[in-house]
C-alpha cells in the first residue's frame, strides 16, 4: 500500500517556541481574530440597515468586507486551535481545503477591487451613462463572477496536484499553501507549477492593469475638473487605491518570500505569511469607515445612539 494511503495527517512544523510564548500567541492571535469580525461587521451592519447605502459603490465595500471574514474564518479558527494543542497536525483533505480556500480569498479580493475601479470608471468618467452601465442586475452578474472565475481557476489546480500524492508530510508552515503541498508531492510537479503561475499571473494582471487603467482615466477627467469635483472623486477613490496598494504589496511579499530562499529569518517569514490575513480585514474597515464619508456620519450616528 502507498505510503500516503497511510498516512493521512500532516505536521505543520511552522510554530516557533510555541511552548514558550504559547500564551502571548494565542492572546495577541485572539484579540486580532476578535478585533476583524467587529470592525467588519459593524461597517456590513451600517451599510444593511442603511437604504440610502443599498448603491453598487457600497455594495462592492461589502463585498470586500465579507470577503475579509471569509479569509479570516478560513485561517484563525484553526490556527487558534494549533496554538493550545501539543501537536499541531492537520489531515491531508482538510489541508487542501485550507490551502483553496486561502488562495480563493486572496483572488476574489483582486476581482473585487477591480470591480469597484469600474464603478468608479463609470461614476467619475461616464456619469450620463452609470445608471445604465451599474444596474442592479450588472451588479449581481460582476458579485457572481467574482467568485465563481477564481473558484473554477483554482479549483483545476486543486484537483490535479491532489492526484501527485506526498512523499513529505511536514510543511514548515503554520497555515496550508498549495505551492507547498506540491513541493511536498511524489510526482512530477512542473505542469502544476506552470498551472499555478499561470493562474496568478491571470488572477493579479488583468486587474491591475484594468485599475491603472481605470484610475488614469480618472485622474485625466479629475485635472479638467473643479476642486469640489476633486475633492468628491478623491474621498471615494483614495480608500480604493490605498487598499489596492497595501494588498498588493503583501501578496508581492509572501508569493517572494515563499518562492525564493533568502536568509531571512523563520519567525520573520511566519510574520509575512500572515500578513494578508491579519493587516487588509483589519485595515479595511477603518479606511471606509473613516474616509467614506456616508458610512462615517451613520457609524457616528450609531455609536452616538448606543
Amino acid at each position: 500500500m502507498d505510503v500516503h494511503y497511510n498516512i493521512t495527517y500532516i505536521i505543520l512544523g511552522g510554530h516557533v517556541q510555541l511552548s514558550k510564548y504559547r500564551c502571548i500567541y494565542f492572546s495577541i492571535t485572539f484579540l486580532l481574530f476578535i478585533l476583524i469580525i467587529c470592525s467588519n461587521t459593524i461597517v456590513l451592519y451600517v451599510i444593511y440597515v442603511h437604504e440610502s447605502l443599498h448603491k453598487p459603490m457600497y455594495i462592492f465595500v461589502a463585498a470586500l468586507l465579507m470577503n475579509a471574514l471569509f479569509g479570516s474564518m478560513t485561517i484563525y479558527p484553526k490556527l487558534l486551535v494549533d496554538l493550545l494543542s501539543a501537536t499541531q497536525t492537520i489531515s491531508l483533505p482538510a489541508c487542501r481545503l485550507q490551502s483553496f480556500l486561502i488562495y480563493l480569498y486572496a483572488a476574489c479580493e483582486f476581482t473585487l477591487l477591480s470591480a469597484m475601479a469600474f464603478d468608479r470608471y463609470v461614476s467619475i468618467c461616464r456619469p450620463l451613462q452609470y445608471h445604465s452601465l451599474v444596474r442592479p442586475q450588472i451588479v449581481k452578474l460582476i458579485l457572481v463572477l467574482a467568485i465563481c472565475l477564481p473558484t473554477c481557476k483554482l479549483g483545476i489546480g486543486n484537483i490535479y496536484s491532489a492526484h501527485l500524492g506526498l512523499c513529505k508530510f511536514v510543511l514548515m508552515r503554520i497555515t496550508c499553501d498549495n505551492y507547498s503541498l506540491v513541493k511536498a508531492g511524489c510526482g512530477d510537479s512542473s505542469i502544476i507549477n506552470a498551472y499555478g503561475f499561470f493562474v496568478m499571473v491571470f488572477s493579479v494582471m488583468p486587474h491591475l492593469i484594468f485599475i491603472l487603467f481605470s484610475y488614469t482615466r480618472i485622474f485625466i477627467i479629475c485635472l479638467r475638473s473643479s476642486r469640489d469635483f476633486r475633492r468628491g472623486a478623491l474621498n471615494t477613490c483614495l480608500p480604493h487605491l490605498v487598499i489596492l496598494m497595501n494588498f498588493t504589496i503583501i501578496i508581492l511579499f509572501e508569493v517572494i518570500q515563499t518562492r525564493i530562499p533568502s536568509g531571512i529569518p523563520h519567525i520573520i517569514r511566519l510574520i509575512v505569511s500572515l500578513l494578508y490575513v491579519m493587516i487588509p480585514p483589519l485595515f479595511n474597515p477603518l479606511m471606509y469607515g473613516f474616509k467614506m464619508q456616508e458610512i462615517y456620519q451613520r457609524l457616528v450616528a450609531l455609536f452616538k445612539q448606543k
